[in-house]
């Protein structure tokens, strides 16, 4: 009889390298905000209520050329919380890593070791 096949890892190493996550795309927002909720429920009331008046008011004649309203007539990806979006490439993470360390670090050991944390915090999630 065949046993499953179960993909488990065989010892503590590979346990930990499979329960880390880790940073797909480089890609996130400039500001420091974990989330841009509030301003994206802000933004898509204010998209419906200009939709329900448009709608409201328009004549039949109107509505059959009737467009959307427009992102940008009720939002401003700028004015919101995270600033957009960026992409941090790996020299400039390594860049960011080396300076923060050796400006937090007294001796080299420990400027050593901050960067190493500081590179696993910026390519985990």
């Amino acid at each position: 009889m065949k046993k499953p096949l179960v993909c488990r890892p065989t010892n503590a190493k590979e346990q930990a390298i499979l329960s880390r996550s880790r940073r797909h795309n480089p890609i996130w927002g400039i500001c420091v905000s974990s989330s841009e909720r509030w301003c994206k429920k802000t933004w898509h009331r204010r998209f419906r209520k200009n939709e329900r008046h448009t709608l409201g008011t328009a004549s039949p004649e109107a509505l059959e050329a009737h467009l959307p309203v427009a992102e940008r007539e009720v939002s401003n990806v700028w004015a919101m919380q995270k600033d957009g979006h960026r992409y941090h490439s790996l020299s400039d993470r390594a860049e960011w890593a080396e300076w923060s360390a050796a400006r937090q670090g007294k001796t080299p050991h420990e400027r050593t070791a901050l960067k190493k944390r500081w590179m696993h915090k910026l390519m985990g999630k």
